[in-house]
C-alpha cells in the first residue's frame, strides 16, 4: 500500500486541496449566514415562536435529497459536476428565500428554504473530495484540510448579519434577508470555481489508479458505526444551535451578539480541524469519538446552566457544540471512507449523509417544539443526553480489530508505471 504519494498524484492532490479551500471558504459564508437570520424570518412570517425550528428543518430536508443527488452525480460523472450543481441550487435556494420574504409568501418560503439546504449538503460532501487522492493514512488529515477552509467563511457570515441587514434595507427588502442576499452569490461564485479549475477531477483519477487509493478494508459494520458517529453529533449541534439565536433574541440580545455566538460556534466547528485529523491519524478512531462524546455532554450542560444574560457562557457552550461535532465528523468521516470500495464510494457517503441531514432536520424541527413547550435549558439537556447515543459506536469501534489506535507505517512500493494523467476529465 502506498503511504507517501509519487511527484504526480501529490501535485494533483495539492491543487484538489487549493481549489476546495477557495470554494469551502465562499460556501462557509453561505451556510454559516442563513444560520442567523432564517429562524428569525420563520418566526416572524408564522408568527410562532415553535415553529422558529421549521427553517432549519426544511433546509436540512433539502440536504438530504440534495446528498443523494451530489452522490450519485460525482458517482456517475465526478465531483466536479456533482458539487458544482449542489452549490447552484444552493444560490437558487438563497434568491428564492430572498423573494419569499419580500412577497410574504409562506409556501415559496418553504419550498426555497429546502432548495436552500442543497448548499449545506454540498459544504459537506466536498470533505469526501478532499480524501480521494489522499493515501490511507492521511486521509483524516486531508478531510480536516477541506473542514477548516469553511472556517474563514463561517466566522465571516454571522458577523455580516448587521451589514447585509443593512444593505437589503437599502436595495428595499426586508433587513432579515441580508443574509439570504450573502449566501445567493457566494454559493454561486462557489460553483464557478469548481467548475473552472477543479480538473482533473479527483474521484475520477481515484478510479483510474485506486490501489494507491483504495486500500482500506471493506466492511458494512465500519459504514454503521461511521453513520451514527454522525448522525448523532449533526442531530445534537443542529438542535441546539439553531434555538440558540432565538432564544438571546427572546432575552434581549441584539443580532450582534447572536451573531457573534454563532461565529464562536462556527469556528470551534471548523477551526481545530487540522489538529482533530492528525489526531485521529495518530491516535485513531476510538480516542477522538470518546473525545465527541464529552463535549458533546459538556456543551449541553453549561448550555442549560448558563443565565440568560450571559454570552460569554453560552460562548463557551456552543464553542463546545461545535468542537464535539468536529471530532464526530472527522472521525466518522475516516472510518467510512476506509469501508466502502471505490466503485461504490460517492453513492455510499452521499446515502450516508441523507441519514446525517435527515438528523439535522429532526433535530431543526424538535427543537423549536421543545423551547415552545417548555424552555432553552430543557433542550440543551436533552441534546446532552441523546449524545449517549454514541456509547454503542464507541463499544462497535472499540472492538473492531481494523481500528488500531494509531497507523502504523507501510513500506513505500516502487512504482514502475508513470500515474496516468487526465487533465481533461
Amino acid at each position: 500500500m502506498t503511504t507517501v504519494a509519487d511527484p504526480p498524484r501529490a501535485r494533483t492532490q495539492r491543487r484538489t486541496l487549493t481549489v476546495l479551500v477557495v470554494a469551502q471558504v465562499l460556501s462557509g459564508a453561505g451556510l454559516a449566514a442563513g444560520v442567523t437570520s432564517g429562524g428569525l424570518i420563520a418566526q416572524q412570517m408564522l408568527g410562532s415562536t415553535g415553529l422558529a425550528g421549521l427553517p432549519s428543518a426544511l433546509g436540512t430536508a433539502g440536504s438530504a435529497l440534495a446528498a443523494i443527488a451530489v452522490g450519485r452525480i460525482s458517482q456517475a460523472r465526478g465531483r466536479r459536476p456533482g458539487l458544482a450543481a449542489g452549490y447552484l441550487a444552493g444560490a437558487v435556494g438563497s434568491a428564492g428565500v430572498v423573494a419569499a420574504a419580500v412577497i410574504g409568501s409562506v409556501p415559496l418560503l418553504f419550498l426555497t428554504l429546502s432548495i436552500y439546504g442543497a448548499g449545506a449538503a454540498t459544504s459537506l460532501q466536498a470533505r469526501y473530495a478532499g480524501a480521494d487522492l489522499a493515501a490511507p493514512a492521511h486521509r483524516a488529515r486531508a478531510v480536516s484540510i477541506v473542514l477548516v477552509a469553511t472556517t474563514i467563511g463561517g466566522l465571516v457570515g454571522p458577523n455580516l448579519a448587521a451589514p447585509t441587514g443593512d444593505l437589503a434595507h437599502a436595495v428595499g427588502v426586508p433587513y432579515l434577508t441580508g443574509p439570504f442576499l450573502l449566501a445567493g452569490t457566494v454559493y454561486g461564485v462557489a460553483a464557478l470555481v469548481l467548475t473552472v479549475w477543479l480538473r482533473p477531477d479527483p474521484l475520477l483519477l481515484a478510479h483510474d489508479d485506486p490501489p494507491a487509493t483504495d486500500g482500506g478494508v471493506r466492511r458494512r459494520s465500519g459504514v454503521l458505526t461511521g453513520a451514527l458517529v454522525m448522525v448523532v453529533t449533526q442531530l445534537v449541534m443542529l438542535g441546539v444551535m439553531t434555538m440558540t439565536p432565538v432564544h438571546m433574541h427572546d432575552h434581549g440580545h441584539g443580532a450582534a451578539a447572536s451573531g457573534f455566538v454563532i461565529a464562536v460556534h462556527f469556528g470551534a466547528m471548523y477551526l481545530p480541524s487540522p489538529l482533530t485529523g492528525w489526531l485521529v491519524d495518530r491516535y485513531g478512531r476510538l480516542a477522538m469519538a470518546v473525545a465527541s462524546l464529552v463535549a458533546l455532554l459538556a456543551a449541553g450542560i453549561l448550555a442549560a446552566a448558563a443565565p440568560y444574560d450571559s454570552v460569554a457562557l453560552l460562548t463557551v457552550a456552543l464553542a463546545l457544540l461545535g468542537l464535539g461535532w468536529n471530532f464526530g465528523l472527522v472521525t466518522g468521516t475516516a472510518i467510512l471512507t476506509d469501508s466502502v470500495p471505490l466503485a461504490s464510494r460517492a453513492k455510499t457517503q452521499g446515502l450516508v449523509d441523507v441519514a446525517i441531514s435527515i438528523a439535522g432536520a429532526s433535530g431543526g424541527m424538535v427543537s423549536g417544539l421543545v423551547v415552545a413547550a417548555s424552555s432553552f435549558p430543557v433542550l440543551a439537556l436533552a441534546g446532552a443526553a441523546v449524545s449517549l447515543a454514541l456509547v454503542p459506536a464507541i463499544a462497535a469501534i472499540a472492538r473492531d480489530p481494523y481500528s488500531p489506535r494509531r497507523h502504523r507505517r507501510q513500506p513505500v512500493r516502487n512504482r514502475s508505471r508513470s500515474w496516468p494523467r487526465r487533465g481533461t476529465r
